[in-house]
């Protein structure tokens, strides 16, 4: 089977009070985003900074936020439909919230059951969008966003980089999380240490970017698992978490799919399948004209053939119009002069009419002849008498129809070729 590759994008920290925008961004650029690119979800295979235009593509995106921008709030989660959940999160997390409930973007957990306790993680919207936009405009599709870290079971601990205030420099923090939540912290402080030392269960590892973990060592006074920023990303994409939730969901699967086809149709790899097609397109183009041009002659060579019939027996027609018709007519005109009756005259259309006459029903009260159409005046004649009648006409090349007291037989040799 093969493997599916995963692109991680570390997005930039969104920009806080205080701070410039490019201060957020990450070291050396404010363009450049961290990625990294694994075969299997579990190791990177590579890695690096990008403009997002210049990413490496993948069979799926995951992009991650930072700690610092997510906050996370526990609840009951009620009973409401799909469409109206996320105006019921927004109600009961009304006054948790720093921001307008509009204004932040909420998300469920994998498997989230109404009636049990969860987590709620919320975010800034219009960044997020933002962000989104921008990633999905540089021709990425972006299938998951995940949280850095997330409260859970295992306890998490981690050490980063980031700014207090647009003119700082640098400085460690420590996000940690547990079943009780998550926070991230700055080391200068005593609300880290409260923190660290209140947890039930330390983190297994400790983990730091390698920008943070000389300090971090210092600060715990033990060893700590330097981690890059592109691993830290890959791991984080390993959770369930989803945050592409309620009006943020990801596009339909389907038209993210047509788009990938699209863009790997187009590529070098299919250029023979093109070719391919296209000559086939040719040669079928090629074929259908060379098939019509035959039917056109066995047309043409047909109708030459009824114009040489038609004037081997009827010497005396010089121009052809209608070949079938004009023998037709010839051919009646011949009857007619050696007194034979024809299927359109008044005799034949007589003794059908008599052949099929209804048992037990009077004779007709009057009649009027016209080549190939006879009208019977009849009185008393039900439906089913009429079509009685017509079912008795049919085999021998008759129709008949009431109307208007009447019944009127047709010779289809008429309808067809027309009265002489």
């Amino acid at each position: 089977m093969a493997s599916m590759t995963v692109l991680v994008v570390q997005l930039r920290p969104r920009a806080r009070l205080g701070v410039r925008p490019d201060a957020a961004a990450a070291p050396g650029s404010d363009t450049d985003l961290v990625w990294g690119l694994s075969e299997d979800g579990i190791e990177l295979t590579s890695q690096g900074r990008a403009q997002p235009a210049l990413l490496p593509r993948a069979d799926s995106v995951v992009a991650v936020l930072d700690p610092r921008d997510v906050s996370w709030h526990r609840l009951v989660l009620p009973k409401a439909p799909a469409n109206k959940m996320r105006a019921a999160l927004g109600s009961l997390l009304e006054e948790a919230l720093l921001d307008e409930p509009d204004s932040v973007h909420l998300a469920l957990p994998a498997q989230a059951r109404a009636g049990q306790e969860v987590w709620v993680a919320a975010t800034d919207r219009a960044w997020l969008q933002q962000q989104l936009t921008h990633l999905e405009g540089s021709g990425l599709a972006v299938d998951r966003v995940v949280p850095a870290l997330w409260p859970g079971d295992a306890t998490q601990g981690h050490f980063l980089e980031g700014r207090m205030h647009a003119d700082s420099d640098p400085e460690p923090f420590v996000a940690v999380a547990d079943e009780g939540g998550m926070a991230c912290l700055p080391l200068n402080g005593s609300l880290a240490r409260t923190l660290v030392r209140g947890l039930a269960q330390p983190p297994l590892r400790w983990t730091a970017t390698a920008r943070t973990a000389a300090a971090a060592e210092s600060w715990l006074d033990g060893p700590v698992h330097t981690l890059g920023e592109a691993e830290f990303a890959l791991q984080a994409a390993r959770s369930l978490w989803n945050l592409r939730q309620f009006d943020l969901a990801a596009r339909r699967m389907w038209s993210r799919a047509w788009r990938d086809a699209a863009k790997r149709w187009k590529s070098p790899a299919w250029r023979p399948v093109h070719v391919g097609l296209a000559s086939l397109a040719l040669v079928h183009l090629l074929g259908l004209n060379a098939w019509a041009w035959s039917q056109r002659q066995a047309i043409t060579e047909r109708q030459r053939e009824q114009v040489r019939l038609l004037q081997g027996a009827h010497p005396q027609v010089k121009t052809v119009v209608d070949a079938p018709l004009q023998m037709q007519r010839e051919t009646d005109a011949l009857r007619s002069a050696a007194g034979q009756p024809g299927d359109v005259d008044l005799e034949a259309l007589l003794g059908a009419a008599a052949s099929a006459w209804p048992p037990g029903q009077p004779a007709a009260q009057g009649l009027r002849f016209e080549p190939g159409k006879l009208s019977l005046v009849v009185v008393g004649w039900s439906p089913d008498d009429v079509r009685a009648f017509s079912d008795r006409l049919r085999p021998l090349g008759y129709a008949a129809e009431a109307t208007q007291g009447e019944i009127v037989v047709r010779s289809r040799a008429a309808s067809r070729g027309g009265a002489r």
